[in-house]
């Protein structure tokens, strides 16, 4: 099976180690992975902040640098999201209309596509100790993702998870709305921290590093004892 890699600018840009557990973890599945290094942002930043003319052009090229008929895989269910749920409206009545149509149908989120195209759950991960997770906004309100993750972890030897009462909280990030909204967004973290922290749990998982980012600088600022982690991340831990 042959599979387009988009790695979003986040982790383009911060976290390069989740792309490259994201191609290995696709490769051990079987695919055939490729990256096209023209690949830019999606166009998910302008079109959040308004601007729709920016986004529109730099959501063109997104189409246009995944051209083709290959599954796209990301690992973020932010972008992919933005992509699927904007995409065919934006471009209405345009050239690339069609185009647009067709690339909502073939991106996914890498938790999904292990477990929806593949039928894959058991990578041989190996990490010890107690673990919650974080529903991101993205990856649960856009596309649905919910049990897949959990399924994924649940393959995780050494790891047990346990639920905590704010999992489908939004943590605060948002984009521009951190920024925009600092004290309001810094809140948002401390909550669902602290729901975290009453779980025991060691680390905090989610399918978006954005997210994972944001709560990671409260947590440093306050010094606690909780490390965040990318779903692709655990998945590739001890291989």
């Amino acid at each position: 099976m042959n599979v387009q890699l988009f790695i979003p600018c986040f982790v383009d840009q911060l976290y390069p180690e989740i792309g490259m557990h994201t191609a290995r973890l696709l490769e051990m599945a079987g695919c055939t992975v490729s990256y096209n290094a023209n690949q830019t942002c999606c166009g998910q930043p302008a079109y959040n902040a308004g601007f729709l003319q920016d986004a529109r052009k730099v959501s063109e090229k997104f189409i246009a640098d995944f051209a083709g008929t290959d599954y796209i895989v990301a690992p973020s269910g932010s972008c992919v999201g933005y992509v699927r749920g904007s995409f065919e409206e934006m471009f209405n009545n345009t050239s690339c209309h069609n185009d647009a149509r067709q690339i909502t149908k073939r991106i996914y989120d890498l938790s999904e596509f292990l477990i929806d195209v593949l039928k894959k759950d058991d990578f041989g991960a190996t990490l010890n100790g107690v673990a919650t997770y974080h529903d991101a906004c993205g990856a649960l309100r856009e596309c649905g993702i919910k049990a897949g993750p959990r399924q994924l972890l649940s393959k995780v030897k050494g790891l047990e998870l346990r639920e905590m009462k704010e999992c489908e909280t939004c943590c605060g990030f948002g984009g521009t709305f951190a920024v925009k909204y600092e004290p309001i967004s810094i809140g948002m973290a401390q909550t669902k921290v602290n729901s975290a922290l009453e779980t025991g749990a060691d680390y905090m998982i989610s399918t978006d590093i954005s997210c994972l980012m944001h709560m990671d600088a409260y947590i440093r600022k306050a010094g606690i004892p909780l490390r965040v982690m990318h779903l692709a991340e655990v998945l590739a831990s001890g291989n």
